[in-house]
């Protein structure tokens, strides 16, 4: 952690703090008989002062070597428990699926949501949300051809707009967020943008800037102490950025109620809207414009931005790997030539279908998870956790297991080939999690992921600049709740 970076303000604050609650047996840890060990926390501030806020996994991963694959950690005065390693992170959110599908209330999320939408949601809201949402995706296609036949469409016009620079250095991140978007927006909205569209533009970028912040060590401080506030400026940006996006959807849904038509459903809130109506007069119903508007963004952001950032890890790494690139494009090649591709193809291409899942395992694009919290009592590996602890299942110890996986710290896509060359399943790849808060968009991110990485390597050849070869390009993640790669330009040069 970077204390000179905090202000002087703060600093005086919590040394005060420190000093006033000092007493003698104060530094024991008091932690309940059979809780899962962990490093000593200190008075006020917990472990917060051995933690890399800015990448608090790889602090984790340090301890688990230490305390082992169930251990806990202080924030402030609130007791983490962080599960690591493949086999724990199956015990707990697959085979006590029940015990580990709550989520904790952090400061900075109920402030923004009021406990409405579906990602963070919990009880009740939590299961009638998730339900109404995975059926009304596949009533609008998706894992369906109806969808695939969109994102071919979507492809054509981000392969245009590639096409446009002549094969001259580009920053992706822009266009390939949009093209991502488009495709969960045809089905929120049932309409697609323009990548220039100025709202569109609008709405991706303080999408970026929330899933930046919220990983931010000052975010992060602020869900630990949320009354030091008025000198943690970030939380206040994240809200009025939540809220932009909310006011647009909340106008969208406004537009579609006066041209609402039972028979004719164009979109998921047509559907909602619909299902609004029919519940209305029922006081203690969900389906309420507060969870249309949080379950909609919660859709709009989670459909967008894992999936642009796995895609940008992959072009990424081709350039990084330029023999591995040319394998996936000979096996394009041999079985598809210069027909678009589609998910049929998937199982005749194992190459492709390898590099693909190692580029999310390698990407590892939510090393932290998403927050999970006990919903009862429960036992794990020994240790006793109570209802309603802070549960973190760390991803990146999973997707980095050396039990599981050969070379985890390189990028290896024999990973998920055999002897053969034959594409192989493996039980520890989990970039979408696992168990009852697994992703609700994992199926149709699986198709997004093979058509436009398939379409983009057919097309083109991804190149660093001029002046910049494979080895000098930088593989160290950005900062944020996700971690897509840093800012980088790529050459994108038309195949003939």
């Amino acid at each position: 952690m970077d204390w000179a970076s905090l202000a002087p303000a703060g600093l005086v604050l919590i040394l005060i703090l420190l000093l006033v609650l000092k007493r003698d047996g104060f530094w024991k840890n008091h932690a309940r008989r059979g809780f899962p060990p962990g490093p000593r926390p200190l008075p006020i501030i917990g472990n917060l002062h051995i933690l890399d806020l800015k990448r608090p996994y790889r602090t984790m991963l340090e301890l688990s070597k230490t305390y082992g694959p169930v251990f806990s950690i202080q924030m402030g005065q609130n007791k983490t428990v962080v599960l690591s390693g493949y086999e724990t992170v199956k015990e707990a959110l697959v085979n006590q699926a029940d015990a580990f599908a709550g989520r904790p209330e952090i400061p900075l999320i109920e402030e923004a949501t009021k406990g409405h939408g579906i990602i963070f949601s919990r009880g009740e809201n939590w299961k009638v949300m998730r339900r109404f949402t995975l059926t009304t995706l596949r009533d609008f296609g998706m894992g369906k051809k109806a969808i695939e036949d969109f994102i071919v469409e979507e492809y054509g016009c981000l392969a245009n707009t590639i096409e446009m620079h002549k094969g001259k250095p580009l920053e992706m991140t822009l266009m390939l967020n949009a093209a991502v978007a488009n495709v969960i927006v045809s089905i929120l909205l049932g309409k697609r943008y323009d990548y220039e569209d100025p709202t569109f533009k609008r709405l991706l970028s303080l999408v970026n800037e929330n899933v930046r912040l919220f990983g931010s060590p000052s975010v992060s401080l602020y869900n630990t102490f949320p009354a030091l506030g008025f000198f943690l400026k970030n939380h206040k940006t994240f809200v009025n950025n939540r809220d932009e996006v909310c006011a647009f959807i909340k106008v969208t849904f406004i537009e579609h109620l006066k041209t609402l038509d039972r028979n004719d459903q164009r979109s998921f809130i047509d559907t909602f809207l619909v299902r609004q109506q029919e519940e209305k007069g029922n006081a203690n119903g969900y389906f309420h414009n507060d969870n249309l508007i949080e379950v909609v963004r919660n859709l709009f952001v989670a459909g967008m931005e894992t999936t642009s950032s796995t895609l940008r890890w992959g072009l990424l790494l081709m350039m990084k790997y330029p023999e591995i690139q040319k394998k996936v494009q000979e096996e394009i090649e041999r079985v598809i030539g210069s027909t678009p591709p589609r998910i049929e193809h998937r199982t005749q291409m194992p190459y492709t279908d390898a590099v693909i899942h190692e580029i999310q395992r390698f990407a590892n694009i939510l090393p932290l998870n998403l927050p999970h919290a006990t919903t009862a009592d429960v036992s794990l590996k020994g240790y006793f956790i109570p209802k309603g602890t802070y549960v973190i299942p760390l991803l990146t110890s999973v997707l980095r297991d050396k039990s599981q996986w050969e070379k985890p710290d390189v990028f290896h896509p024999e990973h998920f080939l055999n002897s053969e060359g034959k594409f192989v399943k493996k039980d520890a790849f989990m970039p979408f999690s696992a168990g009852r808060r697994t992703c609700a968009g994992e199926t149709l991110a699986k198709m997004e992921l093979f058509l436009f990485f398939t379409s983009l390597l057919q097309r083109f050849t991804f190149r660093p600049p001029a002046g910049v070869s494979s080895s000098d390009l930088d593989l160290t993640p950005a900062i944020g709740i996700t971690t897509p790669p840093v800012t980088h330009e790529v050459c994108a040069v038309p195949r003939s």
